[in-house]
Formats: C-alpha cells, structure tokens, sequence
C-alpha cells in the first residue's frame, strides 16, 4: 500500500535533520581550532630542521668522543639516529635539538616538518607545483594533516637559503681561499642579485601556501600565526677572528676558510641583505618577522669570543662555539652539517622562539649575552 504523503514527509524531515546534525559534527578524527591538542610547527630547511645538532662545539680529536662534542658517539661508534632519529637515513637531519624541540612547552606538541635541503619547492603543496623530497610529501601537504589534528598555534617557518645556493656559496669561498687565492664576494653578489627577486616571490607564495592549508583546515586568519625568519652568520667579521687571514690556521685548525674581506661581505652585507628582503615578504603577507642576523655574534666558528674544544677546555654552551666548522676532510660526520647552528646554537633558536611566542605580534630580532647559554637569548623590537 502507498505511503501517506504525512508519512512521507515525517520522514524527509527526520533525515533532513540528521544530515544538517552530522554536518555540524566534526569528524571524531579532527580537531578544530580552539580544540585538539595545540601544537606549533616549523617548516622549511636545515637551518630550522636541526642540522649539525649532533655537534657540541668544534674539536681538533678526530677520535672517540671528539672531547665530548660528538653527540652521536656510542662508547664504541657512531650512531647519528641517536640525534637525528629515522630523519638520520634520508638526510633531513631532524635533530632532538631543532629549534622546536628546545623552544620549551610551549604547545603540547612541537613538530618539525623542515628538512635539510628544502627550496621552497620542497614547501608547497603539490596541487600548486611542490614537489616531494627526500620520500617525503611537500610540507604544506604534511601541514594539513597536522591542522585537522591538533590546534595550531604558531608555524614557524625558514627558507629561501638554498634557493639562492647558500652551500654553493660556501663551497666557492672556500675554494677561493684554499685553492684559487682569490676573492668571491664580487662574482657571488652577482649571483644574488640575479637570483633574489625570484627567490623572494617564491618565499611569499610558501607563506600564501600556508595560509590556504589553514583555511582550508578550517582556521581564521588570528587563529594562528607565521613566523617568517632569517639566517645567521656562521663565521665572524675580519676584526673578530682568532686567526690570522694568512698561513693555513684558518683552513687546518679553525675550519673557517675564507678571506678577511669575503668574511665581511658575508656577515654585513650578504646576511642583512636577506634578512630585509625576507623582513618585506613578511611584512607583505602578515607575518611575524624574527631576525637572526646577530644571533651567533661572538659564537661563530673561528670567534675570538669563543673556543675550540680540547681535552682541557670542556665543551660548553658559555664558551664553546655555536656553528658547525667546515670539515673539508670529512673525519668527523658528513659535509651537509657545515656552517649550521650545532646544538648551543639550536637551543639558542629554541629560546628565541620561545620568547616570539610570548609576543602576538611585531618583529623582533633575536640575541645572544656573551658568556651564557641559551637562557640569556634576548629580543629587541623592530
């Protein structure tokens, strides 16, 4: 017998109202934000990966523990997962040092996407052009999962540094120094310069790339923030080197080969060059800006402020150096650790990401206090 049209309707109402209920349901799986654990995410390449956090400071003792600088030692090898977990085998380099992970609670979960390596290729989704590295899925990919999991509070993210060839960089003014006895800051600005408009563009659309992960997970723009940050100076300025430009200190027993005048090139004009170009793309987008420019003064590799390791001076995070020198003979771990924050240094970054966190808004730059560890990282605005 036909169904009365009041029975019928009865029941197009009742599954109307259980359609518009389970709409308004989130998914047992997701969190949304304001709900869920909370979490802060960095994103991008090695300088906020972790890379080079195997390292204590710098020691000449190719053997054993290096005086106590090699993380990774066992007691009868060498064990780099011991510091960089399962990123050790495909190079990302993740280290239990990386800014995130010595920033402190400040969220109940901390998680590093960034890889050593990573162009922002490497940071946008796929569906836009990025492009998978390392058998890893693009970052941003990665980002969404984490937004529909946990409540999201603040991604901090590092890039552009291997677009504009940083390690290529490095590579040529050390060559220059070792084997050409010439300069490279004049060809390499050139390179920069040539290369910075585009790089920039791309920095904006990793930030644009993050936003639509977040508002596609659901969050409103003051739901959460982007961090957008610099680089340091891994080596000093001419005036602030231990050793002298001539003879082969500086190669053989500082790991800082390169020309008094590359040196000041690099640290006055090549680091705050970028620092205020990436200063605009954040600017431009509505991102925080951290400026690290100054946060290894007087901790960099060859400082007059700083000291090797040796069996009589322990490593320290008071007086030890806090960038990774260049081991051109490769006798202590790989060359992809080169000129990076070592494990003071990153729970330095750790530090000052604690501190921008307690700050919901402006920019600031991040520095050091002579003769402390990473509890005397200071910010000052602007």
């Amino acid at each position: 017998m036909p169904s009365s049209p009041h029975r019928v309707l009865r029941g197009s109402l009742v599954l109307c109202l259980a359609a518009a209920l389970c709409a308004l349901l989130p998914s047992p799986a997701a969190a949304s934000p304001g709900s869920g654990p909370t979490a802060v995410v960095t994103m991008g390449d090695s300088y906020i990966s972790g890379e080079a956090g195997r390292w204590q400071g710098n020691s000449l003792t190719t053997s054993g523990s290096r005086n106590g600088t090699d993380r990774a030692w066992t007691g009868s090898g060498y064990d780099p997962s011991r510091v960089y977990g399962a990123t050790a085998a495909n190079g990302c380099h993740r280290s239990d040092t990386a800014e995130v992970k010595s920033a402190g609670p400040i969220a109940s979960a901390l998680v590093n996407l960034a890889c050593s390596g990573a162009t922002t290729d490497h940071v946008f989704r796929a569906s836009q052009g990025g492009v998978a590295y390392k058998g890893e899925a693009p970052q941003a990919d990665q980002l969404a999962t984490v937004a529909r999991t946990h409540d999201v509070k603040l991604i901090a993210l590092s890039i552009g540094g291997n677009d504009l060839g940083f390690a290529d960089i490095i590579t040529t003014c050390a060559t220059d120094y070792i084997v050409w006895y010439s300069y490279c800051h004049d060809d390499q600005q050139a390179e920069v310069d040539a290369k910075i408009d585009g790089v920039m563009a791309d920095v904006g659309k990793a930030v644009d790339e993050i936003r639509a992960v977040m508002t596609g997970a659901g969050y409103a723009a003051g739901d959460y923030r982007i961090v957008l940050q610099s680089y340091p100076s891994p080596i000093p300025r001419s005036t602030e080197n231990r050793y002298s430009e001539s003879g082969w200190s500086r190669t053989n027993t500082g790991g800082c080969p390169f020309w008094d005048k590359d040196s000041d090139w690099a640290r006055d004009s090549l680091v705050p060059q970028i620092a205020g170009r990436l200063k605009a793309v954040a600017t431009a987008k509505g991102a925080q800006f951290m400026d690290l420019r100054d946060m290894l003064q007087g901790r960099e590799v060859c400082a007059k402020a700083s000291k090797q390791v040796s069996a009589t001076v322990p490593a320290s995070a008071a007086t030890s150096e806090w960038a990774r020198w260049i081991d051109q003979n490769q006798t202590q771990g790989p060359l992809q650790e080169n000129m990076h924050p070592n494990a003071y240094g990153q729970a330095a970054l750790g530090r000052c990401l604690a501190l921008v966190n307690g700050r919901t808004s402006g920019n600031y730059s991040c520095r050091n206090t002579a003769g402390t560890g990473a509890s005397g990282m200071y910010l000052t605005a602007g």
